[in-house]
Order: C-alpha cells, then sequence, then structure tokens
C-alpha cells in the first residue's frame, strides 16, 4: 500500500528489517549505544556545526508527546505561552497551554494564512507576561509552511523562548535552527525521516535546558528535565520502544547518507511532479505555489467525486489519500509525498487519480 498520509509513512526495507534485531534490556549498555548513536545523528543531521550548543532528548510517544513536552517544560512560574494558531496543529498548541491556563489571547489565523511578524512583536510587548511562543512549522491542515525565520527574529529580539513544531517539516523543509535562535523543536521519526511512529524528540538548546530544570513539572512523564538527565547516562526513565529506536536509527542512518538537503529536493521535486499533474487535470490547490510545503499538497475536491468515494477507489488500488479536516473535511483532499517512495510510484498514483477522475 503506497500511503499519501502525512505519516505514518512508507519506510524502507532496511528500516522494516531493523525491527528485528535482537531484544535487549533498556538498563543496558547495548540501550546506551543505541541512544547515544540517535543523539548524536540527531545533532549532525539538523543543528550541523552546532552540536555542542543543542541537547536531543528522546521520547517514546508520537510527535504530538514531543510538542507537549517541550510546551509544559518551557513555561517559569508566573509566565504565559503565546500560541500563534492556523491550523489544527496550533489549535492543538493552544489546547495543551489552556488544560494549565498557562496561555494568552492568541493569535488566530484563516487556514491559509500565514502569521504576520509584526502583529507577533505587538503582541509581545502587550504581554510581558507571555515568556515563550509556540508555532508550527509545516501546518498539515493545508499543507502551509509557516515563516520560522521571520518568526523567530522577532521572538529573539523581544527576548522571548521560540518553540518550534516541526513534527511535519524537519528533514522535509530547510530549518537553520542554531542560527535563528529557536530554543526548542519538536520532532518524530515517522514522518520526513521515514522511520515508524511511535519515537519523537525535542532538541533543545542546552542554555535554556539548565533554566529549565527551576521550573514547575506538570507532567511527570513527559517533564523534560527528567528525560535529559536520564539519557545522560545512558538510560530514560521509562521503559522506551526498544525496538522502535532500532528502526529510528537506521532511518537516520538512511538520511545521513543521502543527505538532508538531497532529501529535501527529492521531496521538492517529488511535491513538483504531483503539482503539475494535478494542474493538468484541472484539480485546484487549496493554496498558492509561495505557500506551500515540499511534503504535502491539499486540494479541493473534484465536482464530480466525494471524498469517502475518490478515497476508496484509490485505495483499492493500492493508494491512501488523506481527508480534510475540521471544516475542511468534506471540501478538500490532501496528498502527501513523504516517505520512502519512488518517482515511478507518484506516477503510478497520478494515472490511476486520472482515470478515476475520467470515469467519474
Amino acid at each position: 500500500m503506497m500511503l499519501l498520509n502525512p505519516g505514518p509513512v512508507n519506510v524502507s526495507d532496511r528500516v522494516r528489517q531493523a525491527l528485528s534485531r535482537q531484544d535487549i534490556c533498556h538498563r543496558d549498555s547495548e540501550f546506551a549505544d543505541l541512544l547515544h548513536g540517535i543523539q548524536a545523528k540527531l545533532l549532525k543531521a539538523f543543528v550541523p556545526g552546532a552540536e555542542s550548543e543543542y541537547a536531543a532528548v528522546l521520547i517514546s510517544g508520537s510527535g504530538t508527546a514531543a510538542v507537549e513536552s517541550a510546551v509544559m517544560s518551557s513555561i517559569p512560574h508566573g509566565k504565559r505561552m503565546l500560541i500563534l494558531n492556523n491550523g489544527v496543529y496550533g489549535e492543538r498548541l493552544s489546547q495543551m497551554v489552556g488544560l494549565h491556563r498557562l496561555g494568552v489571547s492568541e493569535l488566530k489565523y484563516e487556514w491559509t494564512a500565514r502569521p504576520d511578524p509584526e502583529r507577533v512583536r505587538l503582541a509581545l510587548r502587550q504581554h510581558p507576561e507571555a515568556h515563550v511562543v509556540g508555532m508550527v512549522h509545516h501546518e498539515t491542515t493545508t499543507g502551509l509552511l509557516n515563516p520560522v525565520k521571520e518568526i523567530a527574529e522577532v521572538v529573539d529580539s523581544q527576548n522571548r523562548v521560540f518553540i518550534l513544531d516541526a513534527v511535519s517539516a524537519l528533514a522535509g523543509e530547510s530549518l537553520d535552527i542554531a542560527s535563528s535562535h529557536i530554543y526548542m523543536v519538536a520532532g518524530t521519526a515517522g514522518k520526513c525521516i521515514q522511520g515508524f511512529p511511535g519515537v519523537s524528540f525535542v532538541l533543545v538548546r542546552k542554555g535554556f535546558l539548565e533554566r529549565m530544570r527551576a521550573y514547575p513539572k506538570r507532567s511527570w512523564y513527559l517533564h523534560l528535565t527528567h528525560y535529559v538527565d536520564n539519557e545522560g547516562r545512558g538510560t530514560t526513565p521509562f521503559t522506551p520502544a526498544v525496538q522502535l529506536y532500532y528502526a529510528f536509527d537506521e532511518a537516520l542512518n538512511e538520511l545521513l547518507e543521502e543527505g538532508v538537503a538531497k532529501r529535501i529536493q527529492r521531496y521538492k521535486k517529488m511535491a513538483a511532479l504531483i503539482r503539475d499533474r494535478m494542474a493538468k487535470l484541472s484539480v485546484k490547490p487549496v493554496l498558492t505555489p509561495d505557500r506551500q510545503s515540499n511534503s504535502l499538497t491539499a486540494y479541493y475536491l473534484p465536482e464530480a467525486l466525494s471524498y469517502q468515494v475518490l478515497h476508496d477507489r484509490l485505495k483499492d488500488q493500492g493508494y491512501v489519500i488523506y481527508a480534510g479536516q475540521g471544516n475542511l473535511e468534506n471540501r478538500i483532499f490532501r496528498v502527501a509525498n513523504m516517505g520512502a517512495l519512488t518517482e515511478e510510484q507518484f506516477t503510478g498514483f497520478l494515472d490511476t487519480f486520472e482515470r478515476i477522475c475520467l470515469a467519474a
């Protein structure tokens, strides 16, 4: 089955075979070697040249676990968080801080609109209690790419902390974490890194990490410094998904062999292939080209097809697309081009899609 949803993704045989490696105890040296190897590879891939300035913290859980860990661990006593919300995952950030009543009035945008840096600057001046700013990099609700560099510069100029949900962006979009002064970046194995879901991580600036030790513990399982202290000793505070770590390690090997920049270019090329063909079929994209990510495109449904019919006919032929969310649920479909997939496979999908549309 060819998965054209934004995670879980198709993985290589090499990554899949890594699941069958020997069983080990997570308290023994074999796991410590595995853990430290993954951390080193994450830093090499995503903060090259600044590895000594960041720590990679691994968590057994989905990307949401990493995001919530970063958010809940980053807010000191008496401070709040400002959320930039322009999609389902921005809304999820708001819900996280809302549970603990730690948010200020969020900056909410239409799902096709990018946050305005100057509006962020004004909001931070109006809310001195807002210590942290949170944003999603690739908002897969519509495939929208948010302006990380511009927002990061504003946040840094106001002496605040920027946290980025890059779960659907890392290894798919260009991101200069160190130069942009991003304090925390959340990611996961099961998207553009091309591993399995179930292992996620936070890249955190070490200077900020030391400050976080004095912050309140708002979660037992997800408090970030629990992991940092244990992982420094080669273990984890809770039982990790060991076999998934093996597969994650192999996926990172593949990423480093291909090169992060080349992975991004491959995704960009496959997205262009999809978009060019859809344009010829007069299927309308939700976003203008300047706002689209490299790894997902949202389209309005063809008039003659409901989502369920389109989905089911494609799935019968071995292709799984993705529905819209919220008020777009019955109006759009989404095609992701993440994962270990070839140009021939995408061409096969597009040929099938065209036949279905012509027969409708």
